[in-house]
């Protein structure tokens, strides 16, 4: 069994940057590939960036490659994203999720998911 739990949402401005952390419990975090999806009311929740077990593989959806990076790290039990530029469009809760994905991009592949932290991005 692990236990996500969200930190470091906020309310930023557009071109702001933000760096989430998600803190994981359980000993076998570790061997699982970890994510962020992130969703707004009304809105399926959308896949954002995932890590693999090892953290020697990364993911991210098209529309944050280049300004959004995911990482972990196994001995501290965290998984970070850093957020850059963001814009008033990414407001949305964003969660975190661990599990054997294979298809990293799918939310059903991660049986492990925290509460969310909202981040809020005003124009």
């Amino acid at each position: 069994q692990v236990q996500l739990v969200e930190s470091g949402g906020g309310l930023v401005q557009t071109g702001d940057s933000l760096r989430l952390s998600c803190a994981a419990s359980g000993h076998s975090f570790s061997t699982y590939a970890a994510a962020w999806f992130r969703q707004t009311p009304g809105k399926e929740r959308e896949f954002v960036a995932a890590v693999s077990w090892s953290g020697g593989d990364t993911y991210y959806a098209d529309s944050v490659k280049g300004r959004f990076t995911i990482s972990r790290d196994n001995v501290k039990m965290e998984v970070h994203l850093e957020m850059n530029r963001l814009n008033s469009e990414e407001t949305a809760v964003y969660y975190c999720a661990a599990g054997t994905a294979l298809d990293y991009e799918l939310e059903t592949e991660y049986d492990y998911w925290g509460q969310g932290t909202q981040v809020t991005v005003a124009s």
